[in-house]
């Protein structure tokens, strides 16, 4: 499974990449698959262990912040590993199908995926 979920501290005042950086180095110290971009981080794994991970972040967040609030989205699909690489693997893989003069283009441009 993959979930990609956003801690935030309430409270703090507005500049809160600390308290973030909090949670994200619960992920990183995890071992599992992760990524980190401006809105989300994604992380990899069971049920069991995801969930632990998505747990002890938001303890981090937590410790410091008066209130911390979580978004939380999870892609549930047994069987399935490294979907972190792939499913962007194949998007990239139709993006440059679509380029090349190979793929399928919609009236927009955009490619059917």
């Amino acid at each position: 499974m993959i979930v990609a979920f956003s801690v935030t501290p309430l409270g703090v005042g507005e500049d809160v990449g600390e308290y973030v950086a909090d949670a994200v180095r619960v992920v990183r110290e995890s071992g599992l698959p992760n990524r980190t971009d401006a809105m989300f981080t994604s992380v990899e794994g069971d049920w069991d262990e995801v969930m632990d991970v998505v747990k002890r972040a938001v303890a981090a967040v937590e410790a410091r912040a008066p209130r911390v609030s979580l978004v939380l989205k999870a892609d549930i699909r047994p069987g399935v590993t490294d979907g972190l690489t792939s499913k962007v693997e194949t998007v990239e893989r139709h993006l440059a199908r679509a380029t090349d003069g190979r793929g399928p283009m919609s009236e927009t441009g955009l490619t059917d995926i």
